[in-house]
């Protein structure tokens, strides 16, 4: 229950941390940054989901946090082990957008 408690705090007081922290930084590509971090935490947080609806089985998996879920999908899309709801998410995003976004690790 502490557990739950204390995730509710650190969700709740990422927005406007976020906000404040960026009045204080005034860098140009703030937001792209935390952008970047969320991503990457994002593909780590929720590999269960993304490898459960997005790949198949066999694909490369979703979870290293050095990667964004759009280079996974990117990878896979090499690989042609995206699942249906995968290859829309890659049409949304682009593929060219998921192919550049690969790193290797």
């Amino acid at each position: 229950m502490l557990g739950f408690v204390l995730f509710l705090i650190a969700y709740s007081f990422f927005l406007p941390l976020s906000l404040i922290n960026f009045c204080l930084v005034r860098s140009r590509g703030y937001f792209r940054d935390s952008a970047l971090t969320l991503d990457r935490l994002a593909n780590r947080e929720f590999r269960t989901l993304w490898n459960k609806t997005l790949i198949e089985n066999d694909g490369y998996k979703f979870g290293k946090i050095e990667e964004t879920i759009s280079g996974v999908l990117g990878k896979n899309v090499q690989l042609k082990k995206l699942s249906k709801t995968g290859k829309v998410l890659v049409w949304i995003l682009t593929e060219k957008h998921c192919l550049d976004a690969i790193i290797n690790v």
